[in-house]
């Protein structure tokens, strides 16, 4: 074992780490700039565990009847061998609906060595031909981990190249989907048209006949009829490549992180609590929908700009704690270095609400 695994295990509690999967990978993306996540994740530490025991547990996740409509949905779209799953695709594609296309099915083994080494040995053929392939399985490095990755479907070889296919049960009403649910669809393809970039790439194969536009298949309107629409994941895989690179260099992460840190969840609640406080949090307000930390970095976080989200951080660019920020708007300090263009900000707004409840009294 090497010292990073061994301070990494260290960390966890030196038990196994938590693997990732495609939601855990994608949910990395949203905070780039927190180490404190950056770090538990790279150890593969359990954190919904760990925010139980200092006792503040994730509250989010998909409900039961949510993922067994999700799976009602998946299996009515694939129906038929996806025949109709076919039409939608190269119809939001703008090619003609092959004819003979195959469907092969990759899934359903426990085997996951077999499975992997099949999936490539479909998704790398010499074959021209259209196809589908269902649940193919693929991998990724995360930490130094080998994550393994089910996209629910990849439709190869229409129009000459591969696209990523999400099937959602989330509406489209009047055209328009809930946009965060879109974002947090997109950015889970990524990870999947990452993966599949990289298992050709390694196959001597261009990774650009991947495409970067996803299908992204959901009910119209409030029935079960699928419709089709197109995502273009480029941004998300700049971030998704650039956050995974960072993660790769655990040694500068640990850099930062204090000798017997720990973040095992079975330790005492206020060693945890402690440990934590001395690795360097970026808590935003969305982080609540993503980390499962995210309660506990809120209460920390409560006394600083960040907490009222990233556009009040930005535009308050070097003040980050509130009590500052109310005394530079009633001026009752001097702004420091780089804290001039908000300090004005912050005393017109100040100014602004005065005159405001002057013309308005209660």
């Amino acid at each position: 074992m090497t010292d990073t695994a061994r301070r990494l295990a260290e960390i966890r509690g030196d038990v196994p780490p938590k693997r990732h999967n495609a939601r855990t990978i994608a949910a990395l993306t949203g905070n780039p700039g927190c180490a404190r996540r950056a770090v538990l994740d790279s150890a593969g530490v359990d954190k919904p565990k760990l925010a139980e025991r200092i006792g503040f547990p994730a509250r989010f996740g998909q409900s039961r009847f949510a993922i067994g409509r999700g799976n009602a949905f998946e299996a009515q779209v694939k129906a038929d061998g996806g025949a109709e799953l076919l039409r939608l695709v190269a119809e939001r594609l703008g090619v003609p609906v092959p004819a003979g296309a195959s469907w092969t099915d990759l899934g359903g083994a426990d085997d996951l060595p077999d499975r992997q080494e099949r999936s490539r040995a479909a998704l790398t053929a010499a074959d021209d031909g259209a196809a589908l392939f269902d649940h193919p399985l693929l991998g990724l490095e995360v930490a130094g981990q080998r994550v393994h990755l089910e996209p629910d479907l990849v439709a190869a070889r229409l129009a000459g190249r591969y696209h990523v296919v999400e099937i959602k049960s989330f509406p489209v009403v009047d055209g328009q989907a809930d946009a965060a649910k879109v974002s947090a669809a997109a950015v889970q393809a990524a990870v999947y048209v990452l993966a599949l970039r990289e298992l050709l790439a390694a196959e001597g194969h261009d990774p650009e006949s991947v495409s970067h536009e996803v299908v992204l298949v959901c009910p119209r309107d409030f029935t079960n009829q699928p419709v089709a629409s197109l995502v273009d994941v480029r941004k998300q895989l700049l971030v998704l490549r650039r956050q995974l690179d960072r993660m790769a260099r655990v040694d500068d992460l640990l850099v930062a992180v204090p000798a017997g840190f720990t973040a095992d969840p079975s330790a005492d609640p206020a060693t945890l609590v402690a440990a934590l406080s001395q690795v360097a949090a970026r808590y935003a307000p969305e982080c609540l929908a993503a980390c499962e930390l995210a309660y506990f970095c809120r209460r920390e976080a409560r006394a600083q700009t960040g907490a009222m989200g990233r556009p009040v951080r930005e535009a308050l660019g070097g003040v980050a704690d509130v009590a500052e920020v109310l005394a530079l708007a009633a001026g009752e300090r001097a702004p420091e270095p780089g804290q001039a263009e908000a300090a004005a900000l912050l005393r017109a707004a100040a100014r602004l609400r005065a005159e405001a409840l002057a013309g308005n009294p209660a």
